[in-house]
């Protein structure tokens, strides 16, 4: 009676964190199309929406705990626990970065951009997949998957090193595009740093199903 419960709870939690998840890949996906669209009403909702996911990683962490108190789990759920409280953190941070890129958004709606956006449209649509497998890599208890996330950072590397590029190159060529490619090199480093979180809890996810966290064991 006491493992059924237990069972029931972690499932509850995996719901939560499909949810938790669904909110910042969609944050993720309306940050790219504000930026594009130049569209300021859903850049604020976005940053509006921030609050949501922080009840989310709350209430997820607050469950986290409970778990751990009463249920006094074993090793193999223990770790399944400890890295759902790690994930939640790194989907806060996403948010948080989805927020940010939406200010920048707003404060560029009114310009002409320097350059096209196909680079950091690449650069969003990566970090969406990378946010959502790594997710699906702890649902599923899928090794494989997470391990390709990891894999995939090198392409969101790859697209901030053209972006930075690129746009120093405009610097070099007229001095008064430096505001805005600043802003807009921002606005990749932000992606960058939501693929470098995606890697963390892919990180953890194998830490949940192998006891290893970055190659030493662990639990």
């Amino acid at each position: 009676m006491m493992r059924f419960r237990y069972d029931e709870q972690l499932s509850k939690l995996n719901a939560s964190l499909i949810e938790m998840g669904a909110l910042v890949e969609r944050a993720i996906a309306n940050a790219a199309k504000a930026l594009e669209e130049r569209d300021v009403k859903t850049a604020r909702r976005i940053i509006a929406e921030d609050e949501t996911i922080d009840e989310q990683e709350r209430d997820i962490e607050s469950a986290c705990l409970k778990l751990l108190l009463h249920q006094q789990p074993v090793a193999g759920d223990l770790r399944q626990v400890s890295t759902a409280l790690k994930m939640i953190t790194d989907m806060e941070r996403i948010g948080d970065h989805a927020s940010d890129i939406s200010e920048l958004c707003v404060y560029l709606a009114g310009q002409t951009y320097i350059k096209k956006l196909e680079h950091i449209s690449s650069m969003a649509n990566a970090t969406i997949k990378m946010v959502k497998e790594s997710i699906d890599s702890f649902v599923k208890k899928d090794l494989d998957l997470a391990q390709s996330v990891i894999a995939y950072d090198d392409v969101v590397d790859d697209l901030y090193s053209t972006i930075k590029k690129e746009l120093i190159g405009l610097v070099h060529e007229n001095v008064d595009n430096g505001e805005q490619a600043f802003d807009l090199l921002q606005i990749a480093k932000y992606y960058e740093r939501i693929g470098d979180h995606a890697v963390n809890i892919a990180e953890w996810v194998i830490f949940s199903i192998t006891g290893m966290h970055k190659d030493k064991q662990v639990l």
